[in-house]
C-alpha cells in the first residue's frame, strides 16, 4: 500500500480517499489493531483498484477479516449499478458459493461430549473430504446433474436428503434463479459429476461444537439457540465444479474487458457490462455453481444427520438437529439497496462476506424477520465461531453485508513451516477439540494461528454496528479435508 492515503473515519472504520481512476472511496471496517496488520497487505491496494470499475456504487468496501486474493480482496463486497456496472468473477472468486450453515439440535453438551470420537469418526466415515474426494454412490449423469445445477437444494430434499422446512432457511431459499447449464463446459460437468455430498479441502469443514456464550437471548429465542447445545457448522462450497466455471469464464472475461474498452488496474479485475454476452454467459454458469454448492451442503447434512444417529444412537425426533440458516461467502446478484436516499436496483458481489440483511427485511425468514437474518462466522478449529443477527446499519452502509470468518494471516506455505515439528492433532485434543482430517498438512495449513481470531474480527463488526452478536460457538470435534 506505498503511496495509498487512508484517512481514519472512527474506531472502527478507515477510508481511502478517491485518487487516481477510482470512482468511489475505499471503506475498511478494521479497529487500530487489525488495520496495523493490513498495512504490508496487498488487499489494501486490491480495496483501490475494485473502486475503479465502471458502474461501481457508493464505496470498495472491506470487512476486518480482509485479506489478499485474486483481484477483489477476500473480505470485499462492491455493488455496481444493475444497468451501467460490471460483473466481475474476480469479485466472486474460484469457489463460487462456498458458504456455511448452522444446524442446532435438543441435545446438551453433556450427552455428547464423552463420545466426540466415535461421532466425529462417524461423520469422516460418512463425508468425505481432501482435493479428490468423491461419491461414488451419488454420481450424477449429465441428466441428473443439470437437474442440480437449475434446482439447487430443492433437488437433494426431493431426493430424500432433507426436509422439506431445510429450504426455508437457506439464503434465496437454497436456489439462485436463472442458472443456465448450456453456458457449463462438459469439464465442469465431469469434475462435479461425483463431487455432491462432499467437503473439499483447504478450510472447508464439518464442526462439531456448543453454544458456549448467549449475547442477545431475544435473538437466540428466535434462532432457537441456548447454552450448552450442541450444534454444527457446515462450511464447503461448489467443489471443483465452481473452480472450472470460475477458471474459464475468467479467460472470456479478459478478452470481454479490451472489447468494450474497459481500463482495468489489475488484469484479475477483468469484467464486462452486466447486460453484454459474456456477462450473462458467466452469471448462467455462476449461478450453476450456486446452486450446485446448496445441494451439496444439503447432502452433506444429510450425512451429518445420519452420523449422528450411528454414532449416538439417538433417534431423530430426539436430537432434532435443525437447520438455523445457510449463507453464501462468494457470490453475486442482484439486490435492491437505498442508495442516497433512493431505492436502486444493484448488482452486489461479495466475496469473503456475508449477506446480514435487518430486522423486517422481507427477503429473511418470517420466524428471524423480527430479529434479523442469522449472520454465521466460522472460526478456526481451536477458538470460537459467532452467530450474529443482520442490522439496519448494514443496510444503510454495506448493502447488508458484513464479515464471513476470521481472514488469513499466513500464507498456506508459511503455517506449513511454522507448523514444522508440531502435531497440530495432539495440540488440539489437549484444548479438548477431536480432529480427523484426510491429511496431516491439512491440519497444518489450517491451524489456529493461520488466522486472526474471529473474536476480534466480530467485535469490530458488532461494535460498528453492521451485525450484533447472538452467541459464541466452542468446537468440540472436526472433520477436515
Amino acid at each position: 500500500m506505498a503511496g495509498l492515503a487512508v484517512e481514519k473515519i472512527d474506531d472502527y472504520r478507515y477510508r481511502i480517499p478517491k485518487q487516481g481512476a477510482m470512482r468511489v472511496p475505499g471503506i475498511v471496517y478494521a479497529d487500530a489493531r487489525l488495520f496495523e496488520k493490513l498495512r504490508g497487505d496487498q488487499a489494501l491496494d486490491q480495496v483501490r483498484n475494485v473502486a475503479c470499475l465502471p458502474g461501481i456504487v457508493g464505496a470498495s468496501l472491506a470487512m476486518p477479516d480482509i485479506h489478499w486474493g485474486y483481484g477483489f480482496p477476500i473480505g470485499g463486497v462492491a455493488a455496481f449499478d444493475a444497468d451501467d456496472g460490471v460483473v466481475s468473477p474476480g469479485g466472486v472468486g474460484y469457489d463460487i458459493n462456498c458458504g456455511v450453515r448452522l444446524i442446532r439440535s435438543s441435545l446438551r453438551r453433556d450427552q455428547v461430549a464423552s463420545q466426540m470420537r466415535s461421532l466425529v469418526k462417524a461423520l469422516f466415515a460418512s463425508i468425505p473430504a481432501g482435493v479428490g474426494g468423491t461419491r461414488a454412490d451419488l454420481r450424477l449423469s449429465v441428466a441428473e446433474e443439470k437437474k442440480v445445477l437449475l434446482e439447487g437444494a430443492a433437488y437433494a430434499v426431493a431426493r430424500g436428503y432433507g426436509r422439506a422446512d431445510d429450504l426455508e432457511r437457506i439464503e434465496e431459499g437454497g436456489r439462485l434463479a436463472g442458472a443456465d447449464p448450456e453456458q457449463v463446459s462438459d469439464r465442469a460437468l465431469e469434475r462435479g459429476a461425483s463431487q455432491l455430498g462432499t467437503l473439499g479441502s483447504g478450510n472447508h469443514f464439518v464442526e462439531v461444537g456448543y453454544v458456549a456464550e448467549i449475547y442477545d437471548e431475544e435473538a437466540a429465542r428466535a434462532f432457537d439457540l441456548f447454552r450448552d447445545q450442541i450444534t454444527v457448522i457446515v462450511h464447503t462450497g461448489s467443489r471443483g465444479f465452481g473452480y472450472q466455471v470460475c477458471d474459464e469464464h475468467l479467460a472470456r472475461m479478459v478478452k470481454a474487458s479490451a472489447k468494450y474498452g474497459i481500463t482495468l488496474p489489475d488484469r484479475q479485475l477483468c469484467c464486462a457490462p452486466i447486460r453484454s454476452p459474456e456477462a450473462e454467459a458467466y452469471l448462467g454458469a455462476m449461478r450453476c455453481a450456486v446452486n450446485y454448492a446448496f445441494a451439496n451442503r444439503q447432502v452433506v447434512t444429510h450425512f451429518v444427520r445420519e452420523a449422528f444417529e450411528r454414532a449416538l444412537g439417538i433417534p431423530p425426533e430426539e436430537s432434532r438437529l435443525d437447520l438455523v440458516y445457510d449463507v453464501c461467502h462468494n457470490i453475486a446478484k442482484p439486490e435492491t439497496h437505498r442508495v442516497g436516499g433512493d431505492l436502486r436496483r444493484l448488482f452486489v458481489h461479495r466475496k469473503g462476506a456475508t449477506r446480514a440483511f435487518g430486522p423486517g427485511h422481507p427477503l429473511v425468514p418470517e420466524r428471524y424477520r423480527a430479529v434479523g437474518q442469522p449472520v454465521l462466522i466460522p472460526g478456526d478449529m481451536g477458538r470460537h465461531s459467532f452467530v450474529l443477527a443482520g442490522t439496519e446499519k448494514a443496510m444503510l452502509e454495506t448493502f447488508g453485508s458484513t464479515c464471513h470468518g476470521a481472514g488469513r494471516v499466513l500464507s498456506r506455505t508459511a503455517a506449513m513451516r511454522a507448523a514444522r515439528g508440531r502435531t497440530i492433532q495432539n495440540e488440539l485434543r489437549d484444548q479438548g477439540v477431536f480432529v480427523m482430517a484426510e491429511k496431516a498438512g491439512t491440519l497444518a495449513e489450517e491451524m489456529p494461528e493461520a488466522y486472526k481470531d474471529v473474536a476480534d474480527v466480530v467485535d469490530v463488526v458488532h461494535r460498528a454496528g453492521i451485525s450484533r452478536k447472538v452467541a459464541r460457538l466452542r468446537p468440540l470435534g472436526v472433520i477436515k479435508g
